[in-house]
């Protein structure tokens, strides 16, 4: 620091000396023209030291004191604040979400048409709304055919029944029954029509009344371990030659869940049939079903036994049966895709009452047996694609004793007995099925099912074809027009025909493909018009031997919804 001052302080000396200089010689000789410099000397002498004071400084922070503590009360005030005593109206709103209307239901209709043929076709259905504690209802039904498609008002025929129904939704189980009363009147058809003039037509009509009713309760909406439903149930079929049957049932369907991966099952039947015709026949039938489920990862297994018993004695019929029951599951896509793979056999209820719905020219005093499905091994998928299509397929490996064929009748080939192989029955059955439903505006399927029979003792499968198969489409353009096709085909079968002098003769039954379309236009929420059109190729095919069906119907009508 003191060496800069010095030479600071130096420098200053000479700058003033040399203005001095300067100016005195100015001021002799000035500075104009021809003015001249003269050579001089100058000596600097560094003889003096600037010394300065040194600076007093203070290091101490600024002090501040705290302010005094004083005592301070604070008072608060309290105030009584009251609105005048008057009655104000306050104009509040709330804002809430509008919800949507629910649609109206129109939980009943009436349906008429008319056809050629002199079809008359009447359709009812009457339903509660939307209830939270009981579903009941009621449905009639009368479609008749004065005309038949051979021998005129001989081939006439006429189905009515009518149907009750209701169910009462009670804390953690439901209790329901139904009752109905069906009345289906056919005739003995299937002749020649030369021999019409000779033929009384009483002696060819069959009139079948049947009633149904049954109870049932159930608890499988509770949510409960032990899931269960049973019920009782009583048919009654009466015919127009006196012939009845009585069948009094109970069943019982339960699941018990041990945990989320294994459970029981139980399934049970009890059976009594009465059939009276020219002798009484009883029939007893009972079946106990126990099984135990498991899950391990993508599969399932369920391991159980049928237990069964029938008092049938024809054709030798086994009486006691146990079948053993494995399946295995598999489940790679949940919800998607399963496969499947199992063996096991059945006892199945056969019954007059579900016969003469199947075929209602079965002859008087035939001999009904239980099927028994001695062993079946099957293999099988279930697939779902894109949320559209859903496949389905089976196929099987059956031993069968007492399958049913339908065959013409020794005494009248009008009419149909039951016969039975003498000995096992072997079927080879395959089953698909893939469906596209579409938002529920175009739906299509395709069904397939195909039975290959190989008989011991009879040398045709009577009157059952070995591939049936159908089609079907809907199309609904905006909820205006619904239509519907059905496209159906039937392999041909055989029946034996026998003649006055014991001959006999075996006839081959059509191939059948029978086109039906559909199509209903709404007029407003209440009022449709229908149109349907039946066997629209108009073949008059067989499906039993001497008995051909009519030819293209049409029906045309409305209805009406409320």
């Amino acid at each position: 620091m003191k060496n800069k001052i010095r030479k600071a302080s130096l420098a200053i000396v000479l700058c003033v000396g040399y203005a001095y200089l300067n100016s005195a010689q100015a001021q002799n000789n000035g500075w104009g023209e021809g003015a001249k410099l003269e050579d001089a000397e100058v000596v600097v002498e560094k003889n003096r030291v600037i010394e300065l004071p040194s600076a007093a400084r203070n290091f101490e922070k600024f002090k501040v004191e705290p302010p005094a503590v004083v005592d301070r009360a604070v008072k608060y005030r309290f105030e009584d604040y009251r609105l005048p005593e008057q009655d104000i109206e306050l104009q509040m709103r709330v804002l809430t979400i509008k919800q949507d209307e629910l649609t109206k239901l129109y939980g009943n209709y009436l349906k008429a048409g008319l056809g050629n043929y002199g079809t008359l076709y009447l359709k009812g259905f009457f339903h509660n709304k939307r209830s939270e504690n009981s579903s009941f209802g009621a449905n009639v039904s009368h479609v008749s055919s004065a005309r038949g498609p051979e021998v005129k008002s001989q081939a006439a025929v006429s189905n009515t029944n009518l149907a009750l129904h209701a169910e009462k939704y009670l804390p953690g189980f439901s209790i329901g029954g139904r009752l109905g009363y069906e009345r289906d009147k056919n005739h003995f058809y299937g002749y020649a029509p030369s021999l019409q003039t000779e033929v009384d037509e009483d002696t060819t009509k069959q009139v079948f009344n049947r009633v149904h009713a049954n109870g049932y309760i159930h608890n499988q909406t509770s949510g409960a371990k032990l899931i269960y439903k049973t019920g009782v149930k009583l048919n009654y079929l009466k015919d127009h030659f006196n012939l009845s049957e009585v069948n009094a049932a109970i069943n019982l369907n339960s699941e018990y869940s041990i945990d989320t991966l294994s459970g029981f099952r139980v399934n049970g039947d009890l059976s009594f049939v009465s059939h009276k015709d020219s002798s009484t026949v009883s029939r007893t039938f009972f079946k106990l079903n126990p099984s135990y489920e498991r899950q391990f990862g993508v599969a399932r297994v369920t391991l159980g036994a049928n237990i069964a018993y029938t008092g049938d004695e024809v054709n030798d019929a086994r009486q006691f049966n146990i079948y053993p029951q494995f399946r295995l599951g598999l489940e790679p896509i949940e919800d998607n895709l399963l496969l499947y793979l199992g063996l096991g056999g059945d006892l199945q209820r056969v019954t007059l009452y579900e016969l003469t719905k199947e075929n209602p020219w079965i002859a008087p005093k035939v001999d009904v047996a239980d099927i028994n499905k001695g062993l079946e091994v099957y293999g099988g998928f279930s697939a779902n694609l894109s949320n559209y299509v859903h496949l389905t397929g089976r196929v099987a490996y059956q031993n069968y004793r007492n399958l049913y064929f339908y065959n013409n009748s020794r005494a009248d080939s009008t009419k149909f007995d039951l016969v039975y192989d003498d000995g096992v029955t072997n079927v080879f059955n395959i089953y698909s099925e893939a469906v596209f439903d579409y938002i529920d505006e175009i739906r299509l399927g395709l069904k397939l099912d195909y039975n290959k029979y190989n008989t011991a003792s009879l040398d045709h499968a009577f009157h059952r074809p070995e591939l049936m198969a159908s089609a079907f489409a809907t199309y609904n353009f905006y909820d205006k027009i619904l239509f519907n096709s059905e496209l159906y085909y039937i392999g041909s079968s055989f029946g034996r025909v026998y003649r006055p002098d014991g001959s006999f003769v075996t006839q081959e039954t059509d191939n059948i493909i029978d086109l039906n379309l559909k199509a209903d236009y709404k007029f407003t929420n209440t009022f449709t018009v229908f149109l349907m059109a039946n066997n629209i190729l108009g073949n008059k095919y067989e499906r039993f031997v001497n008995y051909p069906v009519k030819s293209i119907n049409v029906i045309g009508g409305v209805t009406y919804s409320f």
